[in-house]
């Protein structure tokens, strides 16, 4: 975790790669600007010069126009899109079919005298929290993996019933019964996972080229009267559930933060995500997501 000190408020971040081979999400602190991104590479799982997923290409792309620090944020986000779309037509990526394209969720805000500046997009998430521990999330947007993580849900009930505890493979490598069944749900998942991928800027935003993305942008600037802490992170700071729903609720959240800080809240999080690393107990795609997040204290 990185503490940085301003004039009157104290700044930290996490940046922390999962389980995944690499960090697809990106963090940026540039003058005032303060953002998080959650990149997600296609569904063909193509990597790019130096083995780079597209997600990670696509995460990094846009904290980079965001660090220019220059325009509006809903005018960087756009031009983030669209660098984005530049990055893949020079990387031979065939953008006509939406499983190609690479994507990433955001959140930055620009800290200003009285106010706060804003831009989301994704599951990324900013969240106010007051002097009297009440708290606000900016976007209060429906989780588009609810579904997704439903049917997982289910298919745990009807083929692993009373699961939910650690597992280990057999010592001599070869997979446990219970792994194998995992893996044929997981196969049961793929054709779930390609239908909400195919509803980017359809039902729900990303930036990934796509002029529709400008749409899903949801932006602002707010007073920050009364405003004792900001918190901006992506999903892998979320703490896990046993049951999905529709809409996130940040109570837990929130209330851990100000108890433990930002980085006992990440502890948190992971040592739940380390009782259930095949995903039983807490329906979700990986053991441990990469995180992004950052904390302001005023």
């Amino acid at each position: 975790m990185e503490i940085k000190h301003y004039p009157q408020i104290e700044i930290q971040t996490i940046l922390e790669k999962g389980t995944a081979i690499q960090n697809e999400d990106f963090l940026v602190i540039q003058d005032n600007i303060l953002g998080v991104f959650d990149g997600a590479t296609s569904l063909n799982r193509r990597t790019f010069g130096r083995n780079r997923t597209g997600g990670t290409i696509a995460s990094r792309t846009a904290g980079a126009v965001f660090r220019m620090n220059h325009f509006p944020l809903n005018q960087l986000a756009c031009q983030a899109n669209d660098a984005i779309m530049a990055q893949m037509v020079s990387n031979g990526v065939d953008t006509s079919r939406k499983e190609n394209l690479w994507c990433t969720s955001a959140a930055v805000v620009r800290l200003k005298d009285q106010s706060l500046e804003w831009v989301q997009t994704g599951d990324a998430v900013i969240i106010f929290i007051y002097e009297d521990g009440s708290h606000r999330v900016l976007v209060d947007r429906e989780d588009h993996d609810h579904e997704t993580l439903t049917l997982w849900k289910e298919l745990v009930r009807t083929h692993l019933p009373g699961a939910g505890k650690a597992h280990r493979s057999q010592k001599d490598g070869r997979q446990s019964d219970q792994e194998q069944v995992i893996d044929f749900m997981r196969g049961k998942l793929a054709p779930q996972i390609r239908k909400v991928r195919s509803g980017m800027n359809i039902t729900y935003g990303v930036l990934n080229g796509e002029k529709a993305a400008e749409a899903f942008l949801h932006h602002g600037e707010e007073p920050l009267d009364r405003v004792a802490h900001v918190l901006i992170f992506t999903d892998g700071l979320s703490i896990p559930q046993p049951e999905p729903e529709p809409h996130k609720d940040f109570t837990d959240l929130v209330g851990t933060y100000l108890n433990l800080g930002l980085e006992g809240l990440k502890q948190m999080i992971r040592s739940q995500e380390e009782k259930d690393p095949h995903c039983l107990a807490f329906p979700r795609f990986k053991c441990h997501d990469d995180i992004a997040a950052i904390a302001v204290r005023f």
